[in-house]
């Protein structure tokens, strides 16, 4: 995670922007008069909000807790994609 103040995120916002397109990570731009805020490419706020969704449930949590022990386990198949 990167930090930077307002005024050098508005002077150089193509680096900034670049940056957490490229590190797939954030920037935290600080406000002296304000709360700050972060700036984060739009692939990994979708992965976060993905990751949300699925864990919105219990029971959702416990069966990919479950897929993942069993994968773990080598109990994992493999199976072709259904094409909608």
């Amino acid at each position: 995670m990167r930090v930077v103040t307002y005024s050098e995120a508005r002077s150089s916002l193509k680096a900034v922007l670049d940056a957490v397109s490229e590190d797939a990570d954030v920037t935290v731009i600080s406000r002296r008069d304000g709360s700050d805020a972060v700036v984060m490419s739009l692939d990994h706020y979708q992965s976060i909000m993905e990751t949300m969704h699925l864990l919105s449930t219990p029971a959702n949590t416990a069966a990919l807790a479950r897929a993942v022990k069993q994968d773990r386990a080598g109990q994992a198949k493999r199976r072709a994609l259904v094409q909608a």
